[in-house]
């Protein structure tokens, strides 16, 4: 999962990542907001949320992917667990990433 505060880099994100097959597929949702400190203060901003479906033997190839491309100087990238899917869908997914 990842944020941004524009749709341009969100959409520029998630085609970068599924061009590298390091997602195999990337829902883009949003306006969403979000409220958190950052530097100091409470800050409420509208943005942009990817939930990109990968999996863990690629996390740090896209952890790097993802930070030469975000504009956020501190970018959101938290990996969350599939703990069980429909049998085709993860086969499809797992076929679609890179090897």
């Amino acid at each position: 999962v990842t944020t941004t505060d524009k749709k341009e880099d969100a959409d520029r994100i998630a085609r970068t990542l599924v061009e590298k097959r390091l997602a195999g597929c990337i829902q883009i949702l949003g306006p969403i907001v979000s409220t958190y400190w950052w530097k100091n203060n409470i800050e409420t901003a509208e943005e942009w949320l990817c939930f990109i479906k990968s999996k863990r033997e690629l996390y740090d190839e896209l952890e790097k992917a993802i930070k030469e491309i975000h504009p956020y100087e501190t970018p959101e990238i938290i990996a969350i667990p599939i703990v069980a899917g429909g049998k085709e869908y993860l086969e499809w997914l797992s076929n679609e990433l890179k090897r």
